[in-house]
């Protein structure tokens, strides 16, 4: 039994050596259509910002707490264009609520009466779109005497994003090629055995980015009075942004 098992094992020890000192044939490849994914990006800081300033009023007089927004919104479009005469101004999202009471419990099931508004809720909205980043903070400290900052986001200038288009097709495409190389080094042909068939730049789908679109959601607490007190200035840091592509090419090899 143990001379059997001797000849069992280096009959198996033999196979082994045999398969391993045997060369690894590689799959033909002639014709072979190879999908590529690239990827591509640059870089750039931030050169535009869009500030939404409110201003919101509650009085038991629906009229009076719209007259004050109507007023003080005047009142901080002329500060902002005074500050920032370069600005892009644009009012948006004018609202009226009405404000009710707490509702009470039914007392033995009798129905609650119909609930009446107690005073109103009025406001209203105003985005500035500014490339003065600069200044942004002084302006921004003297329209908070009146509006209060909803809302701040820093981003790229329609043209500086057109400017940048070239560099990141040229990136992707870059990428492309870096890796049409790897992969023909990998399957052992050469690259002049490739031809480029098809280059897909929507393949990565929708690769916008999303921009600040409609009104913000109304504000669910009153704006501070209207104060004469200068308002010390904020600190922003515009940070920078990042424009990304995605593309599909394949590749036949002869």
């Amino acid at each position: 039994m143990t001379v059997m098992k001797s000849i069992a094992a280096a009959a198996a020890a033999s196979f082994a050596l045999a398969a391993h000192a045997a060369p690894l044939e590689s799959l033909p490849t002639s014709g072979t259509l190879v999908v590529v994914p690239a990827f591509g990006e640059v870089k750039h800081a931030n050169d535009q910002a869009i500030a939404t300033l409110a201003i919101e009023e509650q009085d038991k007089d629906k009229a009076a707490a719209a007259s004050r927004v109507n007023l003080k919104m005047k009142q901080g479009l002329d500060i902002v264009k005074r500050e920032d005469p370069g600005a892009s101004l644009k009012t948006q999202g004018y609202y009226t609520y009405p404000v009710y009471p707490e509702e009470r419990q039914t007392i033995n099931g009798q129905p609650s009466k119909p609930r009446v508004p107690t005073a109103w809720r009025v406001g209203q909205y105003l985005q500035v779109t500014t490339t003065n980043l600069e200044k942004l903070p002084k302006t921004v400290a003297a329209a908070q005497k009146i509006l209060t900052l909803n809302g701040l986001q820093f981003g790229l200038t329609p043209e500086t994003t057109r400017q940048l288009d070239d560099q990141r097709i040229a990136a992707t495409y870059k990428n492309l090629n870096e890796r049409i190389n790897s992969i023909a080094s990998a399957m052992g042909r050469k690259v002049g055995d490739a031809v480029l068939d098809t280059v897909d730049f929507e393949g990565s789908g929708n690769y916008a980015q999303d921009r600040m679109a409609g009104a913000p959601a109304p504000m669910m607490m009153r704006a501070a009075k209207m104060e004469s007190a200068d308002v010390a200035e904020p600190s922003f840091e515009p940070g920078e942004t990042t424009l990304q592509m995605t593309l599909v090419g394949k590749v036949r090899f002869k």
